[in-house]
């Protein structure tokens, strides 16, 4: 927001923009209630996920710093069609819906990136469905990981920057964590990965790729 907005209207943003503190595991915001306003990462990850089933979620997304939250609450019904938690210890930044709108209204070219941000996010979600529908569970699994990696980069020992636990790469992957638990233990034998507790390498990239195309 502070990268597209007019410079007059950045001591606006100053003036309405609260930060909070989050801790590993809180809610940011739930699925279901009501709209209040627009969230930003200031540092720190976070998930983005929705109800799958009963007991089961789907994580949408990984949100890292800078990125927004909340978006897809904008319209009718105002609800929150997604949660999002942290996944880390972090700072999270908020505004409330009516100033956020106000910025849109005002600051052309910030709706336009915005306009383009969902757009981006409109065919990766097409892009996953179709996946869940055609790929196997090998082949989405091994896109999760390649998409982290990208997303996060690897550590200075090469590891994906980020780790979570087999639950939530399962919810990333659109599979059950019993099938993930034995697909990983594959990609290691087939030496395509290498694990140290949570933390994956990947050790064979041109074959995490091939998994993905077949």
């Amino acid at each position: 927001m502070c990268k597209n907005v007019l410079k007059e209207w950045l001591p606006a943003i100053l003036e309405h923009k609260k930060n909070f503190k989050v801790k590993k595991g809180e809610l940011i915001f739930k699925e279901g209630h009501p709209v209040t306003g627009i969230f930003f990462v200031n540092s720190g990850y976070v998930k983005v996920h929705k109800r799958w089933d009963a007991d089961k979620e789907l994580i949408v997304r990984f949100a890292k710093e800078g990125a927004i939250l909340g978006h897809r609450g904008m319209g009718k019904p105002p609800i929150y069609p997604i949660s999002a938690t942290a996944l880390q210890n972090g700072v999270v930044g908020y505004i409330d819906m009516d100033f956020f709108e106000a910025t849109l209204k005002v600051n052309s070219e910030f709706t336009y990136k915005l306009l383009q941000f969902f757009a981006d996010e409109l065919r990766e979600s097409e892009r996953k469905m179709r996946n869940l529908a055609h790929m196997s569970v090998k082949g989405r699994v091994a896109e999760s990981l390649i998409i982290l990696r990208d997303q996060f980069g690897e550590t200075e020992e090469g590891y994906i920057n980020i780790e979570l636990s087999r639950q939530d790469l399962a919810s990333f992957a659109g599979a059950t964590y019993e099938t993930v638990f034995r697909v990983i233990n594959e990609l290691v034998n087939e030496k395509m990965l290498i694990l140290s507790g949570k933390r994956i390498t990947i050790a064979n990239n041109e074959k995490l790729i091939k998994l993905t195309q077949d």
